[in-house]
């Protein structure tokens, strides 16, 4: 029997699909964060979730996005035969129209990230597309569609090798995972693919990430294959390498393992790992010829109520009048909550005030004594000063850090997840310091923003450099003055604390 589908049925799932994502996270990873939370031993760690969870609820009840990035779209397409389309459009045009119309929401404006010519120009195509998209042709007549979202970050942990037939999966993922660090925002899920060719292999830990969270389902019914075996092993070998939420040590690095494997060469053991973040996004539909198939809204009772509570020995901040002394005193773990004026700027910004300081040209703002923030914002809606405005990777401007201190006379620096060995050294020998926001809270993060305006490079849109005024933004000394690190303290702790059995994984 043939089945019509109608273009317009098609765009509005796809736009309804990541409009969802956005602000829904999928339930079963939601109450495995929830259950990680809840036994964790590592109160850094554990305060971590505790932003990450009311972060989502916030979103949920918002419809804003969980993470500033809103990622990459993928769309896996499975096209039953006897399909008819009703469209004089391509199939990848209707999908990267559905990504148009739900990135340029007005209700809920998505960033856009994507950027064309990758190598040159690397020019901000404006409302994120094109989407990577992947189909299949099967026997049918329905069309069955996957969407996500992924974000940069974790995308940039993405580990590939080619390995000896006789190499162990098991040991390269655990040599891999720590060098992975905390960008992709752990506590989430490891998408591995097994086999085939190099492409194949990648995709297989891609599609892998769709799958649910049910780690503990088959952890009480046991393995039935390789597959199986290799989740269960790697789940509890990973999480004993105590990395933690966002690398801080602790627990749980990973809610679930996926395993994927696909038939392959004599010669070959294509490996591929692929990370999902904080902010897992992704949804599915299916059309059949009678409408748009929009996604049914979970409820907030889903969600925990939890509180973050401000102890005794969270230290405020008043970045206006914060001095260089101050920051000397500052330990690494240290809660510390914000408030006053902060800059901002990430890879672009970064580069063109390197570029001009290289000139001797005057930089658009005064950097002296001041913080910045390494952020992309979302644009506002409505009566908001700021869209979500979670951190990006600290580590991609550890190669700019030692000109900027040194040249500008900026204090410290706010991102996401580790710095690299150049920047701690800059840091160190700057007495400077080094923040951690949580990665998958921007939502919460951007409550604490009370004003914003830019200052520089209005040109480079989300990336131009920014003035936010906030109110008790709360953050973590990740390096302090002395150059000490928490990112490598905190696992090495909570690894020995597990192998001495102090603690236990589950």
């Amino acid at each position: 029997m043939t089945t019509v589908i109608k273009e317009a049925e098609f765009i509005e799932s796809v736009a309804d699909a990541l409009q969802f994502i956005s602000y829904y996270h999928p339930v079963d990873f939601i109450q495995a964060v929830n259950q990680a939370y809840e036994r964790e031993a590592n109160p850094a760690a554990k305060d971590a979730m505790a932003q990450i969870l009311i972060n989502s609820r916030m979103c949920a009840m918002g419809h804003r996005p969980i993470c500033q990035d809103t990622g990459i779209v993928t769309v896996f397409v499975t096209v039953g035969m006897d399909v008819q389309w009703e469209t004089t459009q391509s199939l990848t045009d209707m999908v990267n129209e559905g990504v148009r119309r739900a990135y340029n929401n007005p209700d809920n404006v998505l960033r856009a990230s994507i950027l064309e010519d990758p190598d040159g120009a690397r020019k901000n195509t404006g409302d994120n597309t094109p989407a990577v998209i992947h189909y299949n042709i099967v026997p049918g007549n329905e069309v069955d569609v996957h969407v996500a979202a992924k974000g940069g970050g974790s995308e940039a942990k993405t580990k590939f090798a080619m390995l000896n037939p006789s190499d162990s999966v098991v040991d390269w993922v655990l040599d891999m995972v720590p060098k992975m660090g905390a960008g992709w925002c752990p506590p989430g899920m490891l998408g591995i693919g097994i086999g085939g060719t190099a492409e194949k292999a990648m995709l297989l830990a891609k599609e892998a990430l769709l799958d649910p969270v049910d780690i503990q389902d088959l952890q009480a019914r046991g393995a039935d294959n390789r597959s199986e075996e290799l989740r269960l092993e790697l789940y509890d070998k990973v999480n004993r390498l105590g990395i933690g939420a966002q690398g801080l040590g602790g627990l749980t690095t990973v809610l679930d393992v996926k395993v994927k494997d696909y038939p392959t060469h004599a010669a070959n053991k294509a490996v591929a790992i692929i990370p999902n973040c904080a902010a897992t996004r992704h949804a599915h539909f299916t059309l059949k010829g009678e409408g748009p198939a929009l996604q049914t809204p979970p409820s907030l009772d889903d969600w925990p109520e939890i509180s973050w509570e401000v102890s005794d020995t969270v230290r405020r901040v008043n970045l206006d009048q914060v001095t260089a002394d101050d920051v000397k005193s500052w330990q690494p773990g240290d809660t510390i909550l914000l408030s006053g004026k902060m800059l901002t700027g990430r890879d672009a910004a970064h580069k063109k005030m390197v570029d001009m300081l290289a000139k001797g040209e005057e930089l658009p703002v005064d950097l002296t004594g001041r913080f910045i923030y390494y952020v992309g914002p979302v644009d506002p809606v409505r009566d908001e000063v700021v869209g979500p405005a979670g951190p990006t990777t600290a580590t991609r401007m550890d190669k700019f850090t030692r000109t900027m201190l040194e040249q500008t006379g900026l204090l410290g620096m706010i991102g996401k997840a580790e710095r690299g060995p150049t920047a701690i050294e800059a840091i160190r020998d700057n007495e400077s310091v080094y923040l951690m926001a949580v990665g998958g809270a921007a939502y919460l993060v951007a409550q604490a923003i009370k004003s914003a305006k830019v200052l520089g490079f209005p040109e480079l849109g989300m990336e131009a450099i920014y003035e936010f005024d906030v109110k008790d933004m709360p953050v973590t000394v990740a390096v302090d003055s002395k150059g000490e690190s928490v990112h490598q303290t905190g696992p090495q702790e909570w690894r020995a604390k597990i192998e001495e059995g102090v603690v236990t994984v589950s």
